[in-house]
């Protein structure tokens, strides 16, 4: 309860940053990670955590030998996070998406994203699209979720491939992106 209050709190603070007034549930979690292949991933980033409803999920499924990479740019979901979550193959750090490539040696194998895309400026958009697709191996996956279908002609642009899938089951219903570069 208190990570929903932090939340709700951090969106009135910047609307720009946190897209919406409560966490995603766990139920738009495992859609979002319903297509990843956690055997063979080991590379993965994750951008926007938030409170980490998604991270927590990622943790329990990645590899022994995987790493992840979590993108959060809000300083207080950032701290929680960081004093929250133990785990060596988890790299938390309080950097803009558009960085993914300073701290990688290596192409990704999945992006993860829960940024509020349309809630951006054409340009931050654009970058963070571009930043992660030229991040992502052959083959590599972008799974982004969002409110509503704004972002499919986007992404469209840049993926070979999108698929799109929705779920009620969150505050407010939600589409989930999976796209996967060629």
């Amino acid at each position: 309860m208190k990570s929903n209050y932090n939340f709700f709190k951090q969106f009135f603070k910047n609307k720009k940053m946190v897209g919406a007034i409560s966490p995603s549930t766990k139920f738009l979690g495992k859609k979002m990670l319903k297509n990843i292949n956690f055997n063979s991933s080991k590379i993965l980033i994750e951008l926007g955590p938030g409170t980490g409803v998604f991270t927590d999920l990622i943790i329990k499924r990645m590899a022994k030998d995987a790493k992840l990479y979590v993108f959060e740019l809000n300083k207080n979901f950032y701290k929680d996070l960081v004093n929250r979550i133990n785990d060596h193959r988890v790299k938390i750090l309080n950097d803009s998406a558009e960085n993914i490539e300073k701290y990688l040696d290596k192409e990704v194998d999945v992006v993860i994203s829960s940024l509020p895309l349309m809630v951006f400026s054409n340009e931050l958009r654009n970058n963070v699209i571009n930043t992660s697709h030229k991040s992502l191996k052959k083959d590599g996956i972008y799974i982004q979720f969002q409110y509503s279908l704004q972002s499919k002609k986007i992404l469209q642009k840049t993926y070979d491939k999108v698929d799109v899938s929705f779920t009620i089951k969150n505050i407010p219903p939600a589409f989930v992106y999976t796209c996967t570069k060629k």
